[in-house]
This record gives structure tokens, sequence and C-alpha cells, in this order.
């Protein structure tokens, strides 16, 4: 942790059970003329302070985090680059909420006149809508164009052959029905999905490049989403999923960016118009998420989506690297898996 602070202060938040950690103090955040441009400062000066707070033992395998920084302009209220366990994510659903709720109730950033709180984040700008929900505030969050790019892609797993629809929400996802490799959304499938979530996006990103429709600095296969259809009626459709990400890492929420991901794919194949879905996750928590207009991006077919959650406060920390501490930046043992 050369030239690095001592003390990191933080708050945490969960949101549908999935942790999001917010650096408050002791780290100078990124700097850079655009969003994108403060996401390559940190992962050029920032990833020890990353690894720092999502690695054992202040952090773990899952924990999810952000650093705070100024808005690219006048239009947004706030920025953030996000990070989790292996990098730094372009997009994150389930971060946009927790930081609206952080900002909106510390009074870091006022909401608008509307009600909104409009975020710049690496993937685009996010306007987050502030609701009530039991005087706790809820967040419908607008994300970028979202639009899906590929659909029954071939994959191959020691499971057997299914199909994957590929979708970008800020960033890219492979979408697999669990059944299709016998398999179930259930805490006692995970570590399989986990070994399958491997095959799969390894199988993908060898045959086929996945670069941002507006900057190749967003890419590459973020996650893979598992789903099982839960019901579909009077055009609502109900889902339960798992994604798993970076190097084996699981999405705790429904995913934000990749509900995004998965409305586009619905409305892609015609699956979903003006309806809702109803996405429940593994722990069986729920985002809500609509179709809010379609548009086009980069002269592809694309959707407006909105995702509906909340984030709970669950403490402030401030983390301490003594002088002589043989572990400065965390370890990270290996993700168990099973593939049987």
């Amino acid at each position: 942790m050369t030239g690095q602070p001592k003390t990191i202060s933080t708050a945490d938040y969960h949101t549908a059970g999935e942790p999001f950690r917010i650096v408050l103090g002791g780290v100078r955040p990124p700097q850079g003329a655009t969003i994108l441009d403060k996401r390559d400062d940190a992962i050029a000066r920032l990833d020890d302070v990353r690894k720092l707070l999502t690695l054992e033992p202040r952090g773990h395998a899952d924990m999810y985090g952000c650093f705070v920084t100024e808005p690219d302009d006048d239009g947004a209220d706030l920025g953030l680059v996000f990070f989790h366990r292996e990098g730094f994510s372009t997009a994150c659903g389930h971060g946009s909420i927790a930081a609206a709720v952080w900002a909106s109730t510390t009074g870091y950033a006022a909401p608008r006149e509307d009600g909104t709180l409009v975020l710049d984040v690496p993937s685009g700008r996010v306007t987050c809508h502030l609701g009530d929900e039991g005087g706790h505030p809820s967040v419908r969050f607008v994300n970028i164009p979202s639009y899906l790019h590929a659909k029954d892609v071939k994959v191959s797993t020691t499971h057997g052959t299914t199909h994957a629809d590929i979708a970008y929400g800020g960033a890219f996802y492979a979408m697999v029905e669990a059944g299709s490799l016998g398999q179930e959304v259930t805490p006692a499938h995970l570590p399989r999905l986990i070994a399958l979530s491997a095959q799969i996006k390894a199988d993908i990103v060898a045959r086929h490049r996945l670069a941002g429709p507006e900057d190749d600095r967003v890419n590459g296969l973020y996650g893979v989403i598992f789903y099982d259809r839960l019901a579909t009626e009077d055009g609502r459709i109900e889902e339960r999923n798992v994604t798993v990400f970076a190097d084996g890492q699981v999405d705790r929420s429904p995913c934000g960016s990749g509900t995004c991901a998965r409305l586009a794919t619905l409305h892609g194949r015609g699956q979903l118009g003006t309806g809702e879905l109803v996405n429940r996750s593994i722990i069986d928590t729920v985002f809500t998420g609509r179709v809010a207009e379609t548009t086009t991006l980069a002269g592809r077919p694309a959707i407006i989506p909105e995702v509906t959650g909340t984030a709970h406060l669950t403490g402030y920390s401030t983390f301490v690297v003594e002088a002589g501490d043989d572990l400065p930046l965390g370890f990270l043992l290996p993700t168990a898996s099973a593939d049987h």
C-alpha cells in the first residue's frame, strides 16, 4: 500500500441482499474529464484500494462497491466508479440504487425538483426516480439504451449443449435457461451453476467479440445469467435468476443491469411488450422492470429499461492498514464449485 492512506471510511448497504460499499473518505477520488476516464484512473491508481476493500479480511469474495466522483457536467448530480473482487465494472444497477438511497438520505446530493437524482456511470447516464416504500426510499432507475445483441447462440458445456441469448444493459450478459442444462436457480444448484458459467463464458468469449456501441472500453462478457420461468400471464412475466460474473462472483440480488439486459432480450424476442418483468433472485428478493420506451442505438433496435428496487444501510466502517501488516491488500481463496 505504498503511497496509499492508512484509513479508509465507507458506508455499507445491501440492495436486495447484494452488498455495496461506498467509499466516503481516505482516498483521492478518481480523476478525469469523463466518468470513463475516471474509471481508467481508478484502474491505474486505485486497484490496491479496490483489493483492500473487497478481499478478505476486510471484505469477502462477493463484495461490491464504488468510488464517488464529480459528474461529467451539470446534467448529473454525482458520478460512480464501480468495483468488485476482480476489477472495475462499467454498469451496476444494484449499486446505482444503493448510491441514490445514500445520496438522498445523507444529503450528499439533493433530489431535483422532479424527485430525481442523475448519476454518471461508466456505461452512461442513469436517472433515478426516488419514491417511498413504507417510509423508506425506493428507487426506479432509468438505464441507458439496452439491446438484444444475439439470440440462440450455441454453447457447449460438460452438461450438454444449450443456447444463450446475449444482450447489453450497460454490460454484456449471456442468458441461459437453467433447465436446459438440467439445473434450477436454487442455492443447492449454485456450485454447478458457477462452474457452468465459467464454461459458457469461455465458449462465448472465444467466438464472439463484444464491444460497447459507443466506446470500446465497455467490452467483454461481464456475466452469465441463469433463469427459470415462473409464470407468464396478462403480459406479465415472472422469473428467478442468478447472475455469475467476474471469476465466479455471485449476485445475491436479481442484478440491476442484468435485469435491463433481460428486458431487452424478452422485448427483442417478442415475449414482453408493455408488461412488467418480476425478477426474483436466488434468495427470492425482487426487482421489477419494464420497457419504458423503444429507441435505437448505433443502428440497432433498443429499449429504455426501468428497474425498481431499494437498498438498506448495514453500517459504517473505518478500515485500517497497520504498519507491518503482511496482508495489506487482502487475499482471495478459490471459489468452491462442483461440476457434477
